[in-house]
């Protein structure tokens, strides 16, 4: 007997005899390299545009003859805009799919960075750079948003830490090509560099990324998104993880737009090339965020915080010297520890989150980068009053600020675990 045909449609993804329903990724899995890649160049690419100014910062206050924390406003710029842009982008996303945002985003980003090098003045590469930063905006809830979607639970961890360490390559591989590029034909074409690379990851993303298969969309219903938001700012564990990221970024922030001034000074008098070798040690950050998954296995998620907030201790204190070598080894902890703390942080949020996952990880990147303009005008700021001694009190405030979360999150989860006892006991 033939088959009869009903005429329904066939659903993409819906489970039948020849198309069975599809698996959340995982490693060794089809589709999870592919999206491993793409998300990793995409990462390159944001943070590439995102800091391109950072290593650049002398150069640009010794062109326009404006002080560093002048200066410094062409990082903080497109930091706060991805700040207050990445909440309305990501509620976006929940309506129209989180790669179509990703797409669009990484288009607007790319398209800005090849005009910031033709920026008459000061102020209209603070205007490009923030509209820079507002587009970037939509990328990074986005991705976080598709990976808790897309991937396995178990395997969440390492996905997104192989996201953040395309971000640490980009951090590094936009200021080295800047640097470079600087010495031999000014800032200019260093910007125009890391914009031309940018574009080339770019297109890489488009054609790794494997389409989504478990997102499915929302209304834009502004009421429903803030009830939403108003949930996640209601849970205590989420407000925890939005303070450490902030506090993380400020420590970061204020290091890595402080540290060309200073290595530009004496008694190092480095080059720019130079200078921006120097952020060769974002590879460790890449080594960091990609282990944060065995690290909690290890030692559960607030002993890895403590780990690496430690480590970024360290690293601040050795940075006073006036050793260059102590200053490159205090920079590798810090970094070490601030990939590690961002992917532990960053991974917990996409876990806590059982709804609304977008807005939950929008509002920690809100968070992680006003942390980043705080730090990096702050950290200049004081470097441009009392020196380097000041910027690292800076951020070691920011650090005493991480230690006292985590602390507190353990005498409250030690204190919720002795009420289930008192309560059987009184039973």
């Amino acid at each position: 007997m033939p088959p009869v045909h009903t005429g329904a449609p066939v659903i993409p993804g819906a489970s039948t005899a020849s198309s069975p329903a599809p698996e959340p990724l995982s490693p060794g899995r089809p589709g999870y390299r592919r999206m491993s890649l793409a998300l990793f160049a995409a990462g390159l690419a944001i943070f590439a545009l995102l800091y391109s100014t950072q290593a650049l910062l002398p150069a640009i206050s010794a062109d326009f003859g404006v002080t560093a924390g002048q200066a410094s406003w062409t990082v903080s710029a497109a930091t706060g805009a991805l700040a207050l842009f990445v909440l309305p982008l990501s509620a976006l996303s929940e309506r129209f799919g989180r790669t179509r945002m990703m797409t669009c985003s990484m288009v607007v980003a790319v398209g800005v960075g090849l005009l910031v090098p033709f920026a008459p003045n000061l102020e209209w590469m603070v205007v490009l750079r923030a509209v820079q930063g507002a587009a970037i905006a939509g990328v990074p809830a986005s991705a976080m948003a598709y990976l808790a979607e897309e991937v396995r639970p178990r395997a969440l961890v390492g996905a997104i830490g192989l996201f953040v360490a395309g971000n640490s390559i980009g951090g590094m591989s936009g200021r080295l090509v800047t640097g470079w590029a600087a010495q031999l034909w000014g800032w200019r074409a260093g910007l125009a560099a890391v914009a031309l690379m940018a574009f080339a990851c770019a297109v890489a993303f488009l054609v790794l990324l494997p389409r989504a298969r478990f997102f499915r969309p929302a209304s834009l219903n502004p009421r429903a998104v803030g009830r939403t938001v108003a949930g996640h700012l209601r849970d205590p564990l989420l407000l925890r993880l939005y303070g450490i990221g902030a506090l993380f970024m400020t420590v970061f922030g204020a290091v890595y737009t402080v540290i060309g001034y200073r290595l530009v000074d004496e008694p190092f008098s480095l080059g720019q090339g130079v200078i921006g070798s120097v952020f060769l040690i974002y590879l460790v950050g890449t080594v960091s965020s990609a282990a944060a998954g065995k690290l909690v296995a290890r030692t559960g998620r607030r002993g890895a915080l403590y780990l690496a907030v430690t480590t970024t201790a360290l690293g601040l204190l050795l940075s006073l010297s006036d050793s260059l070598a102590s200053v490159v080894l205090g920079l590798v902890l810090i970094t070490a520890g601030f990939f590690a703390g961002h992917a532990v942080a960053s991974a917990a949020v996409s876990r806590t989150a059982k709804t609304g996952r977008a807005q939950a990880s929008a509002l920690y990147q809100s968070a992680y980068y006003l942390g980043s303009s705080a730090g990096g005008t702050l950290g200049a700021l004081a470097y441009h009053e009392a020196g380097w001694a000041a910027t690292v009190g800076i951020a070691l405030l920011a650090v005493l600020g991480v230690v006292s979360i985590t602390l507190y999150g353990t005498h409250a989860a030690r204190a919720q675990r002795r009420i289930p006892a008192s309560v059987a006991g009184a039973r």
